[in-house]
This record gives C-alpha cells, sequence and structure tokens, in this order.
C-alpha cells in the first residue's frame, strides 16, 4: 500500500477529498503502525513514516470516508516506569470523530492474562477482533441557515436529559427512530420541548463510551454513559445508522433541528478520566498509545493511577498533549458539530494541576483565552470525588456552576429541616454568598433540585433511602444523603393524604426552582411525574427504570410546570442580571428585596437564626431592576410578594403595609391540584395591604403588585 509523509497536523485522521492523513502522538513509540480494515475485518497494518515533535504520521491517498482503522504501537513495555505499549493492542485512536462497533470483552483486550495479574507479564494475544474500528468521516454537512440561539444566560432554562431514554418509550416518536439522535429531534419531542418552555438541552454524555466489563457479565450496562474513550466522536449506539461514520451526520441532524427550534444543545463532557480503568484495566487507547503523558500515575509507584474520580483514573492535566486533547475536541464539537456549550463532569479534576485544586491552573487559562471555547455557554460540576475536592463557588468568573447546595438548602427547606430559612434566602436570590465576592452574577448559579445523579422529583417526595438493589452492588452503591422525605409512608401508597401532600411538595420545589434567581435546570422526566422506583444511582439501568413512560405522565404536573417556565419567561423579575443590593435603586422608596416574617415585620437577626423557623415572605421589586435593555431602555417589571410555608400548620401571614403596594393578586397556590387555582387570574382573588392571608402548611403563595405595573 502506498503511504506519503503526510502531515503532523491535525492530530487524528483528516480526510481531504483525495485519500486520508493518519496522526497519533506518543513520545515513548519507537514505531506506529496503522491498521486498514477491510469490510471483511481483513487488517493491513503498515507503518507511518514520519515523525514531527513526537507525532507519527503520514498519508495513505485513495482512503475514502467510512475506512476503519486503529493503531499499534511498539515501544517499551516497562510498567514501573508507566511505561505499556504493547503492539499486540489495536488502538482506538483518540482523535476518532467516529467509532464503530463496542468492545467485546475477551481477555485480549488487556495487557496481561487474567491468571497474572496487572504486574504479570504482557501477553501476545491479539486484541484487535474484539477492539472499535475508529473510522474515516466525511467533514461535509449542509447545515444551510443554522446559526446558534445564543439565549443570554439569565433567559435560559435548563433540561437535563439522556438521548436514549427521552425517545425508547415515546409512542409517537417513529420506532426506527426511538432512543436516537434523530428521535431526539423528531417532532413530537421538539412539541414537548418548545411547549415546555425550556431553551437548552444538556446531553448526557454523547462521547464514544465504553459499556463496562463488570456490567455486561451482570447483564446490565453503563447507561449514563460516563465511559468516554473517544472525545471528537458520538456515540454510536444513538444512531439510526451507526456504520461508517453515519452517527456524525445523524448528531448534526439533531444539532440543526433544535436550534430551528430555538433549542441550544449542552453536552455533559467526561475529560476528567476513561474507560481504561486502573493498572488491572483494559487497554483500549490512551494507555498503549503514551500511557505515563495520558494519565496521573502515582509519583511512589508508577504503576499504579491516581484516581481523583473513583473510576481508576484520572487524565493528567499538567501535559501539553493532554491539554491539547481536550482543547481540540471542545473546538470541534463548537465549530463542526455547532454544539452551544458544555457541563464538565467533576470538574474539580480539570483544576488539580499537582494535587490541590487550583482555579488558575493552565486548563483555566486556555479556556479563558481560547477565542472559540470562552464563547459558549461552560459549566462546572464543581467537585470530585478527591480530597478538598469540594468547589462550589470557586470557579473563575467565566464560568457557571451546578450549586449543589442550592439543591441540598432548596431540599432541606421543604422537608422541614432545622436552621433552613436564611440558607433558602440566600439560595433563591441567586447564592450571593457563593458568587458575588469574585463578580460573578446570578446566572453563575445553576439552580437545581434533582439531577441524573440522584432521585427524581417524584422519589424525592416518595423515599426516605435508596433502593437500588436492581444494580447488583447490594444496595452500597449510590448517596446516603437524599434529603428526601417520603411523606409519611415508603414508596407507593393508596394514601390520600400522603399522596396530596407528595403531588403538593413536587409543586413547592418546581415553583422554589424556577422563581429563584440563577439558571434552572429541570431534570428531564420530572414534568411527567417519572420514577425510577426508589432507585437513586440508576447509571446501569438502560431499561423502564430509566427510560422515560410516556404512557402515564401526570397531565397535571405537566401543566403546572409549563405554566410555571412560562411565568419564568414572562417577568424579568425572576432572571435579574444582578444580585439585589437590599437597598433602593434608581431613586425608588424601597428595597429592590425586602424580607418578611408572616406577621408582616422585617426579618430581624434573631427571626433569621431561629431554627425553628419555616416560614418566610418576601417582597421583590420589579421596578428596581438593575441593568439596561439592548437599546439602553430602563427594565422594569411587575413586583412579587411570595409566602413560604414550609412548617406542618397552615399559616396566617399578613401582606406588607401600603409602602410595598395597596392591591395585590394571587398568581400562584401551590396548595392547589387543580392548575387553574393554582395559577389564578387577578380578579378571582385580589388582596389589599395588610390583610392576613391563609398559607397552607407545606406551600407557595405568590401575588403580584396590581397598581401601576407594567405590562398590566
Amino acid at each position: 500500500m502506498e503511504m506519503w509523509p503526510g502531515e503532523a497536523f491535525p492530530l487524528g485522521a483528516t480526510f481531504d477529498g483525495s485519500g486520508c492523513n493518519f496522526s497519533l502522538y506518543s513520545e515513548v513509540a519507537e514505531r506506529v503502525e496503522l491498521c486498514l480494515f477491510d469490510d471483511a475485518g481483513a487488517e493491513t497494518r503498515i507503518d507511518l513514516p514520519e515523525i514531527t515533535a513526537f507525532v507519527h504520521h503520514g498519508f495513505v491517498p485513495g482512503v475514502q470516508p467510512g475506512q476503519r482503522y486503529g493503531f499499534r504501537v511498539h515501544g517499551p513495555w516497562a510498567p514501573e516506569r508507566g511505561v505499556r505499549c504493547n503492539p499486540h493492542k489495536l488502538l482506538i485512536d483518540p482523535y476518532a470523530k467516529a467509532v464503530e462497533g463496542g468492545v467485546q470483552w475477551a481477555e485480549a483486550v488487556f495487557p496481561y492474562a487474567f491468571g497474572d495479574g496487572p504486574d504479570g507479564p504482557t501477553t501476545v494475544s491479539d486484541s484487535g477482533p474484539f477492539i472499535p474500528k475508529s473510522i474515516v468521516v466525511n467533514p461535509y454537512f449542509d447545515w444551510a441557515d443554522d446559526r446558534h440561539p445564543r439565549t443570554p444566560w439569565h433567559e435560559t432554562v435548563v433540561y437535563e436529559t439522556h438521548v436514549k431514554g427521552i425517545t425508547q418509550r415515546h409512542p409517537e416518536v417513529p420506532e426506527d427512530l426511538r432512543g436516537t439522535y434523530l428521535g431526539l429531534c423528531s417532532q413530537p419531542v421538539i412539541d414537548h420541548l418548545t411547549a415546555l418552555g425550556v431553551t437548552a438541552v444538556e446531553l448526557m454524555p454523547v462521547h464514544q463510551f465504553v459499556h463496562d466489563y463488570r456490567l455486561e457479565e451482570e447483564g446490565l450496562r453503563n447507561y449514563w454513559g460516563y465511559n468516554s474513550i473517544a472525545y471528537l466522536a458520538p456515540h454510536n449506539e444513538y444512531a439510526v445508522y451507526g456504520q461508517r461514520g453515519q452517527q456524525v451526520q445523524e448528531f448534526k441532524q439533531m444539532v440543526k433541528t433544535l436550534h430551528r427550534a430555538g433549542i441550544e444543545v449542552i453536552l455533559d463532557v467526561v475529560y476528567n478520566h476513561t474507560a481504561e480503568g486502573n493498572d488491572a484495566g483494559p487497554m483500549l487507547s490512551l494507555k498503549g498509545a503514551d500511557n505515563a503523558a495520558y494519565y496521573r500515575l502515582s509519583a511512589e509507584d508508577p504503576r499504579r493511577y491516581v484516581d481523583y474520580t473513583g473510576t481508576g483514573n484520572s487524565l493528567n492535566m499538567r501535559h501539553p498533549h493532554v491539554l491539547q486533547l481536550i482543547m481540540d475536541s471542545l473546538r470541534y464539537w463548537v465549530t463542526e458539530m455547532r454544539v452551544d456549550g458544555f457541563r464538565f463532569d467533576l470538574a474539580a479534576t480539570l483544576a488539580r494541576e499537582l494535587h490541590d485544586v487550583d482555579k488558575l491552573s493552565a486548563f483555566f487559562d486556555l479556556i479563558q483565552q481560547d477565542p472559540v471555547v470562552s464563547q459558549v455557554k461552560l459549566i462546572a460540576e464543581p467537585w470530585d470525588v478527591g480530597e478538598g475536592g469540594y468547589q462550589v463557588g470557586n470557579f473563575p468568573a467565566l464560568w457557571s456552576e451546578w450549586n449543589g447546595k442550592y439543591r441540598d438548602e432548596t431540599r432541606d427547606f421543604w422537608r422541614g429541616a432545622e436552621h433552613t430559612v436564611a440558607e433558602f434566602g440566600y439560595r433563591f436570590t441567586g447564592s450571593s454568598d457563593l458568587y458575588q465576592p469574585n463578580g460573578r452574577t446570578p446566572s453563575a448559579s445553576i439552580n437545581f433540585v434533582t439531577c441524573h445523579d440522584g432521585f427524581t422529583l417524584t422519589d424525592l417526595v416518595s423515599y426516605d433511602d435508596k433502593h437500588n438493589e436492581a444494580n447488583g452492588e447490594g444496595n452500597n452503591d449510590g448517596t446516603d444523603d437524599n434529603r428526601s422525605w417520603n411523606c409519611g409512608v415508603e414508596g407507593p401508597t393508596a394514601d390520600h393524604e400522603v399522596n396530596a401532600l407528595r403531588r403538593r411538595q413536587r409543586r413547592n420545589l418546581l415553583a422554589t426552582l424556577m422563581l429563584s434567581q440563577g439558571v434552572p435546570m429541570l431534570l428531564g422526566g420530572d414534568e411527567l411525574g417519572r420514577t425510577q422506583s426508589g432507585n437513586n444511582n440508576a447509571y446501569c439501568q438502560d431499561n423502564e427504570v430509566s427510560w422515560y413512560d410516556w404512557e402515564h405522565v401526570d397531565e397535571d404536573l405537566l401543566e403546572f410546570t409549563r405554566r410555571l417556565v412560562a411565568m419564568r419567561h414572562r417577568h424579568r423579575t425572576f432572571r435579574r442580571r444582578r444580585f439585589f443590593q437590599g437597598r433602593p435603586i434608581m431613586g425608588e422608596d424601597i428595597d429592590d428585596i425586602g424580607w418578611f416574617t408572616p406577621k408582616g415585620t422585617p426579618m430581624s437577626d434573631v427571626d433569621w437564626q431561629t431554627g425553628t423557623n419555616l416560614c418566610i415572605g418576601v417582597f421583590l421589586n420589579g421596578e428596581a431592576l438593575p441593568g439596561q435593555g439592548p437599546r439602553g431602555e430602563r427594565l422594569v417589571d411587575s413586583s412579587f410578594y411570595a409566602a413560604f410555608n414550609a412548617s406542618p400548620e397552615d399559616i396566617e401571614f399578613v401582606l406588607p403595609d401600603e409602602t410595598y403596594g395597596t392591591m395585590w393578586g394571587v398568581v400562584l397556590d401551590t396548595q392547589h391540584d387543580d392548575v387553574l387555582l393554582a395559577f389564578p387570574r387577578r380578579r378571582e382573588r385580589a388582596c389589599r395591604a395588610g390583610e392576613p392571608l391563609r398559607v397552607l402548611s407545606r406551600s407557595v403563595l405568590m401575588l403580584r403588585r396590581l397598581e401601576g405595573q407594567p405590562g398590566g
């Protein structure tokens, strides 16, 4: 086979119309073989002829899109130095833009015999038949008039979902599209998302990932996908036609269709570890290419891996080629796949240069100065499992964060935990205690009550304890810190009072989420009443446990959620671009925010510190909004008063005096199952300043000031 010298960059396989350039970085390789596979699986090996800056490269004329390939790296086997070259193991291209097939778990996939263990001699069994093949892709796609929606952060409503789970059981999605990228952008799903009012979907991992050996042995699968192996390749199982790189075209079609509906696409990305596990794990890609460069190894024993992720390994963020791989991946997904942002799994790991988390690390420096990546939405999961890994509030100004404190303290307040009212106040108003000191805005806080990791909303109010027996780990997996409350009975019940309370608690949590300052994130399926039967770690449940149940939708809850999101979109008061100051602004006679006891008096220090206080009122001044509109106009909106009663007793709240408003109309009352009663018209329930209002136990009552309101 003819081979030309080719170019060192870009890395990976690059088709130019006449052939394909191949390149692989490895400082330890003595030589690198390019392995090409025909339709029958026959392999042709040829050495990459040139080396430039530790990049082995060559150009093969005539290679076309759809060509299957991989690499074999020849070099030393010296685990005691962290070097693990083994040419008997076929390697997935770290820069593969598409991957065909999945790992078949045979002994050959591992660099040692099962009986010898990770310190035994290297094996000579060929892993080629058992390893997925990298695919040369055609970069052309007709994007037509596609453009990024670029929804401002303060107008964003995020919907976290799973590509497969959202459509696998959807009766209106064509059967052949269920569980796929094309299913996610099918008309029934688009209609649901637009009616719900979400502006962005945050997709659980879509980088090519691996189903763990242990899970497959037990008849389970890595449903969540936090086990990446190719950072530029869309996962092939989510494609209708997952052969020859077709998944790339289908992913692009999904993005294009969602953009036309005004919906952004945010990817949950896992750059902190790979599917190759620890020293006992398989050899699939990076481990065989240059183990010591790509992974954090123990300084005392380079045979072992440093693990800040709980998965066996951590990528070596101190190495320039690791940083290059991540940045090249991010830019590719923005420029070629046209996604709108990223949520970084266990992002604290990415900030570890030596041991401690450093927000000034090279990774954040690269993001900050990159002209492409710095312009999209960046979300950190601000923790990992290592020492000092909980870093909520400590990421740079460019970033938003999953606010774990919002989740925990909102749950605590509504389940009646003591000493929570002050924390609830901070979380409801955007967590200024976490984000204001370093110059950030409320949009730094991604507020959520539930996410993929933990209970669904329905389970949060139905279970005190996790029920993960189906995961095969003796119910020892998943967190025990659920901060949930079953409302008196564990699991499903026929008790009407318990079920009524559960429905009310769901409405309370959703109302708090959508009316808080910051960016709300809704767990997909919560609006439908989805349950996982108490499983709070359904990472391996690729079945009805995790898939959305479209046959038994809670229509009242769905409509309630739609109206909440619409209320948020309608009123700037709930999506301020700056934190409250607690003082008059722009000549107003009253403060931008006011906190009140149920008696209608301002909250005192004693009131804030009283541990048993589970009731609070808040005034939100819509005529004291900071900032200006796009043409310099003053921003004004309605003013609101909300009464939160998380106590087990009905409480009489007194509206503040006429300084804050004379007449008020009820716009939200979560005590009602009937959606029309939960969102009454103003003329049906008008209230006067100083008037007492009975707020049902564990409910929210929100009123809008009637006189002089912009927009009616």
